[in-house]
């Protein structure tokens, strides 16, 4: 018996061998990096910022853009609206396409009207904008910014900010002179006296302020409109399982940097610093014009209705109903980050 197990023919061990052995399978494709963009002379990338840099290696990439990323880097409305030197961070935009794309609601609405497949994920932080103006123009109230030079960047929610700050005392854009400029340009323009007063954000109404010390007047009515600055997706991409799991996961993570911001925000402005090219001290100082909410604004659609109205007028278009404008909001990615 012991004789016969030690022949054992040869391909019988073999076959029993491969039997054992599992099949090779293919290894899982890498899935590309999630490309997320937003302009480099904001602070309200800030969240998004962090959270890129707390992720594994090659799973996000960060560039300087907005909402018409997500599909080209055209928009040629906005940057022929403008002059002004592209100081202070303003470095062209990325020509790549993106996944995400934080923007304000003015520039989600102004893209949608051609490209209705843009979605709202998540509102990152909401910015609490100012006008900034010269008391030596004889400024001290909204009402004497009649008749006055005042500096915003066209088509932006800053100049729908300036345009409700008008309303309270009775006024309309009609009634002041508006230069468009980007930020930086018009905090030089007040600082260097070329108009009386400025509607843009932050941090270079805050440079503006420092600059003008004593003459610096900072004007904010209650209750007034805000900034809602939201990252933005192609509703094709989030009807995509794969690409739907990666933008959830990055969300997560980019709620975790809404909560530094708000307890511990030190390491953030500091690469805001790095990107934006401004003086932390000069960031920190404005840190507190802004929230960081991380989730879906019960008003958003309110703002939006708003916002919408606005550059309707502009344009010279019916506005979209308020149907319309919800439709552009995706409140299934908020639940599903919040685990809801």
């Amino acid at each position: 018996m012991r004789k016969s197990l030690l022949f054992v023919p040869i391909g019988a061990l073999l076959l029993a061998a491969c039997a054992a052995t599992p099949p090779a399978t293919a290894p899982t494709p890498t899935a590309p990096p999630l490309s997320v963009v937003g302009h480099n002379s904001v602070l309200e990338f800030g969240p998004v910022l962090l959270a890129a840099s707390k992720v594994a290696p090659g799973t996000v990439t960060t560039a300087s853009g907005g909402v018409p990323n997500l599909w080209d880097a055209t928009d040629s409305q906005l940057s022929s609206g403008v002059s002004g030197r592209t100081a202070g961070g303003s470095a062209p935009v990325t020509s790549g396409i993106a996944d995400l794309a934080g923007n304000a609601g003015t520039q989600t609405l102004r893209m949608s009207l051609t490209h209705p497949d843009a979605r709202i994920v998540m509102t990152v932080t909401e910015g609490l904008y100012r006008i900034v103006a010269r008391s030596s123009a004889g400024i001290t109230s909204i009402a004497d910014l009649k008749g006055k030079r005042v500096a915003t960047f066209a088509n932006t929610s800053a100049a729908v900010f300036l345009n409700q700050v008008l309303t309270t005392a009775g006024l309309s854009d009609s009634d002041v002179t508006i230069t468009s400029l980007t930020a930086p340009a018009s905090a030089d323009a007040l600082i260097n006296r070329e108009v009386d007063a400025i509607s843009i954000w932050e941090p270079d109404a805050e440079r503006a302020v420092q600059a003008l010390g004593a003459d610096a007047v900072s004007l904010r009515p209650e209750a007034s409109y805000r900034e809602i600055y939201s990252l933005n997706a192609k509703a094709g991409d989030l009807a995509d399982p794969a690409k739907r799991a990666q933008i959830v996961g990055f969300l997560r993570e980019v709620t975790a940097g809404c909560q530094a911001a708000e307890d511990d925000p030190t390491e953030m402005q500091g690469l805001l610093a790095t990107r934006t090219g401004q003086p932390q001290t000069l960031i920190k100082d404005s840190w507190h014009h802004h929230t960081f909410p991380c989730a879906i604004p019960a008003d958003l659609v309110d703002v939006l209705v708003l916002e919408e109205e606005w550059l309707a007028a502009k344009d010279n278009r019916t506005p979209r109903s308020r149907a319309e404008l919800e439709g552009l909001v995706d409140t299934s990615i908020i639940r599903e980050v919040q685990g809801r």
